[in-house]
């Protein structure tokens, strides 16, 4: 009986920490500038009117959807458009490990990047075009001016040789496909993320834990350097997540940029 009791004690321990931590989430708030959606996506945004962003078609999407949300998990399945806002990207400052639940930039309304880069992969691969990296040709999105983005890093690293190990060979660009373990689309599937060499990158699924699981580890190898040069051109970085992704980058204007 005893026993029981204990087992039943830790256990209820184990979900009111993480219930708590999961409020801490919820509660995270920042400021929120809608207009940097526009100023990020002049070629597809026009204006704001009232709570609605407006396209330059014509079409409207509510900053706001009618869905209350009930987990940091149900954030990141169906984010409207402010939930990209509501973590602040840190860009270029210095690296450090993330606290639980940050995840700034995760948050990924299919709707919304699917009518700017393509609904499905022929629409996605139409809008693709080759890069160079480091000597490898990688298939970027020309959308948003993101393969122009991805060369202006490669120009500014290429004078820091030593760094050439933690960029080459790429780990992939385009490929459609969900989240690993997951629902949701993978900013990959837009052709808008790039994957440096696996060798040198730490990945939360690889220790084996479960997502929003309290105390995974965090890890990295990726210098701050790299990390910056991303960053000066709109890159976001998935070491600056709790659930850390450090070989990937993607193109989030919208958030970062220094």
């Amino acid at each position: 009986m005893d026993q029981l009791l204990y087992v039943l004690m830790s256990t209820i321990k184990r979900w009111l920490l993480v219930f708590a931590l999961h409020l801490a989430v919820v509660a995270q708030a920042q400021p929120v500038d809608p207009h940097r959606l526009l100023s990020a996506y002049p070629a597809f945004l026009s204006r704001l009117d009232g709570q609605t962003v407006v396209w330059n078609d014509g079409a409207r999407t509510p900053l706001s959807g009618a869905h209350l949300f009930t987990s940091p998990a149900d954030r990141l399945n169906r984010p409207d458009l402010l939930e990209m806002f509501r973590q602040a990207y840190p860009a270029c400052t210095p690296l450090h490990p993330p606290a639980y639940g940050e995840d700034p930039g995760r948050a990924r309304p299919v709707s919304f990047f699917g009518k700017m880069y393509g609904s499905s992969p022929s629409a996605v691969r139409a809008r693709l075009v080759p890069v160079n990296w480091f000597g490898q040709t990688l298939l970027f999105s020309g959308v948003n001016g993101g393969n122009l983005a991805l060369e202006a890093v490669e120009k500014d690293l290429k004078g820091l040789p030593n760094l050439r190990n933690y960029l080459t060979p790429s780990a992939g660009t385009y490929l459609w496909r969900l989240v690993s373990g997951s629902g949701r689309q993978s900013a990959h599937s837009w052709g808008i993320a790039i994957d440096l060499n696996t060798r040198y990158s730490d990945y939360w699924q690889w220790e084996g834990y479960k997502e929003f699981a309290p105390g995974i580890p965090y890890r990295n190898r990726m210098p701050q350097a790299v990390v910056w040069a991303f960053e000066r051109h709109g890159f976001v970085w998935g070491g600056r997540w709790y659930h850390h992704d450090t070989m990937h980058f993607e193109y989030r204007p919208e958030l970062s940029g220094c």
